[in-house]
């Protein structure tokens, strides 16, 4: 089954080329284009792709708050971003937004078609270099950690946070366990209560 993909970006010819050299490749499918902010939330919802691929120096500027819209409404649409440098910043805001998935634009089409692949499994892919830690004592709490930790203090349940996070419930399970250790919680919601007023969430 081939991973559906909605490209979206600023200039038509350059997204059908690049749209055609993603069609090329085995198992990528691109469904649908779209060339203004506005249009991004109607193509996700008209063509159900399993991957947005979104530029993110385009839409005038709002297409970190283009992911953060389809990942509030369409939580099955996994998320990748082109940026021009993949720097911990850059990579921090379009995580933040809620992209699974980062690449540079001098980024080579297998590295792409890597991120692609990954994001419509549901995983993280990015770069471990630039992902930020954040740090209570002596421990420190990876990006996945501080999301299944915020997910919790909303009284979400484990299955719940799975389907958020695009993650299996044994992972969801092994990182939960992993930032009680980290934190020394009695259990998850300790550990998200000690994260809390540490800031962290």
């Amino acid at each position: 089954m081939s991973v559906r993909i909605v490209v979206a970006g600023d200039h038509q010819l350059v997204l059908e080329a690049f749209a055609e050299t993603l069609n090329s490749a085995d198992g990528l499918e691109v469904v649908g284009l779209a060339t203004s902010y506005e249009s991004v939330l109607p193509a996700v919802e008209r063509h159900r792709p399993t991957v947005l691929l979104l530029g993110e120096s385009t839409m005038g500027g709002k297409a970190l708050r283009a992911a953060a819209d389809v990942r509030t409404q369409h939580l099955r649409c996994g998320v990748v971003l082109m940026v021009g440098a993949a720097t911990q910043s850059v990579v921090d805001r379009a995580v933040a937004a809620g992209a699974l998935g980062v690449v540079p634009k001098n980024a080579r089409l297998p590295q792409l078609i890597t991120t692609l692949m990954g994001v419509a499994g549901g995983c993280l892919t990015v770069d471990p270099s630039l992902l930020r830690t954040v740090a209570v004592g002596d421990a420190s709490l990876s990006v996945r950690e501080v999301d299944v930790l915020r997910l919790t203090a909303g009284g979400a349940t484990v299955k719940e946070i799975a389907g958020e996070l695009f993650l299996a419930g044994g992972t969801v399970r092994n990182l939960t366990s992993a930032a009680i250790k980290k934190l020394g919680g009695r259990n998850r919601f300790d550990a998200a209560r000690i994260a809390i007023e540490h800031g962290l969430l």
